[in-house]
């Protein structure tokens, strides 16, 4: 691996929260904080709900526009047609006030949603945008399978990048496949955006003998730094994007940049050793996007009901799990509400079970404790 390193990237799906919006005050502290530390790279979406104007007020309105790039992208699947598919990047422009952007995504082609990208001419639009300069550069978001990364990246080698989820739990994971998916796009040349680098949060709090391996090897070195270093080192990344939601977890990421340290010798075996825990882990891995929510007809919070749920299954606390899924499930459905509809095992990017996960959750958190 090389002593290089990509640079950190500021993602803007889990932005910081005061009642029911964002915490704007503090998300301009971390959006000062990350450019005085020499980042560059937002990455919002017009998904992410008020995350576009959020950025707009801390970023776009304060700073310089040669000062940042910023990244946004389609989503078909919210789409009711072509035409309300591509209308969403001048939304998206008008939302941050940008002008442009620096690079521009189709957004999570997977298996279950890809063709509609090709059935309603968005690849083309894409290209034309950025032939008439409202964006920069094209990618797209990918969590499907090998063959059909290698299959898109054949019929359009005119992609500029493409952005991954890459984490070491994930490296080998049979459902996600991050170790292939790199390889096939750095087969093809791709620069290649790493997302979910910490796994939803999940590198950042691991299970207890996760923890013991890295404490043992660093200690002191936040679990989040360890996921980190495993994404940067990597070969051809763009960028590392971390969905930062407090300033104290910017200021350990920045932390981790400042001071890089490539994996090499015993970190990388005990990163290797962290990979197997993780692999035998009973925890639910899911890493809270909530696509799966939106559409759910019983208004069921499904990632806080499986966050609930992995306090019981990854840390063994079920008292714990029984008071977060008291929380979760205030004033919305419950894990056993489910009617098994399916929308959102096609949203999943994980390609969870969830209606399986469910019926667990409801059966281990909706009965008594004993």
């Amino acid at each position: 691996m090389n002593s290089t390193h990509a640079p950190l990237g500021f993602g803007l799906m889990r932005l910081p929260k005061a009642g029911d919006g964002f915490d704007i005050p503090q998300l301009c502290r971390m959006v000062d904080a990350f450019l005085a530390a020499g980042g560059t790279y937002f990455d919002t979406a017009y998904v992410y709900t008020g995350s576009e104007d959020a950025i707009r007020q801390a970023l776009v309105e304060r700073h310089p526009r040669e000062k940042y790039t910023l990244a946004s992208k389609l989503n078909a699947r919210v789409a009711k047609d072509a035409d309300d598919a591509k209308s969403q990047l001048a939304q998206s422009l008008a939302r941050t006030g940008a002008g442009y952007f620096d690079y521009y995504l189709l957004h999570a082609l997977q298996d279950t949603n890809y063709r509609a990208y090709d059935d309603w001419g968005l690849w083309d639009f894409a290209a034309r945008a950025k032939a008439e300069g409202q964006v920069r550069r094209v990618g797209f978001s990918f969590h499907g399978t090998p063959a059909l990364l290698e299959k898109l990246l054949t019929a359009h080698p005119e992609v500029d990048f493409v952005q991954l989820q890459i984490n070491y739990a994930d490296w080998d994971n049979p459902e996600v496949n991050a170790g292939e998916n790199y390889r096939i796009a750095r087969a093809h040349g791709k620069p290649v955006v790493i997302m979910e680098p910490v796994k939803g949060g999940a590198l950042a709090d691991p299970p207890a003998d996760v923890k013991a391996v890295f404490d043992a090897a660093r200690p002191g070195a936040s679990y989040a730094s360890w996921a980190l270093r495993f994404a940067a080192g990597l070969e051809g990344i763009l960028t590392v994007l971390s969905g930062m939601s407090t300033l104290a977890q910017m200021e350990d990421n920045l932390a981790t940049f400042a001071r890089f340290a490539p994996l090499e010798g015993a970190d990388r075996t005990a990163v290797e050793q962290a990979r197997q825990i993780m692999a035998r882990s009973p925890a639910i891995p899911c890493t809270g996007c909530g696509y799966c929510v939106e559409g759910c007809p019983r208004h069921i919070l499904i990632p806080r009901i499986f966050a609930a749920a992995n306090r019981q299954l990854a840390q063994n606390d079920p008292q714990g799990a029984k008071e977060a899924y008291g929380r979760a499930v205030e004033g919305q459905g419950r894990a056993g509400d489910c009617i098994a509809c399916g929308q959102c095992e096609g949203a999943c990017p994980q390609h969870l079970p969830v209606i399986e996960w469910l019926q667990k959750c409801s059966a281990l958190l909706e009965s008594p404790l004993s």
